[in-house]
């Protein structure tokens, strides 16, 4: 079974920097996109970045461009989302997802796991 561990949230003041885990399991990601998602109440959930697992293709939404940076480690079947130059409107909760086609997409309805997520709240 496909399992996807976040951990790395927490509370942070704005301005600070946060490294989000997303330790996955279960099978060969190879081929697969990871992607990082948020929501915050009463909102959809939200994309955030997303990598291929194989080339390393990034995308990022608007809103986090240039402040966090998706990466990818082979070895440890992990990917991270650093996030710096936090704001306060970042605060969510934080998921892992992952997808079977490599390509991109930013809805979540075209990933097929997911974990539970992660607190992130930044304080003014």
């Amino acid at each position: 079974q496909v399992q996807l561990v976040e951990s790395g949230g927490g509370l942070v003041q704005a301005g600070g920097s946060l490294r989000l885990s997303c330790a996955a399991s279960g099978r060969t990601f190879s081929g697969y996109a990871m992607g990082w998602f948020r929501r915050t109440p009463g909102k959809e959930r939200e994309f955030v970045a997303s990598i291929n697992w194989s080339y390393g293709n990034t995308y990022y939404a608007d809103s986090v461009k240039g402040r966090f940076t998706i990466t990818r480690d082979n070895a440890k079947n992990t990917v991270y989302l650093r996030m710096n130059s936090l704001k306060t409107e970042d605060t969510a909760i934080y998921y892992c997802a992952a997808r079977y086609s490599g390509g991109y997409t930013s809805r979540p309805d075209g990933y097929n796991y997911w974990g539970q997520g992660t607190q992130v709240t930044v304080s003014s």
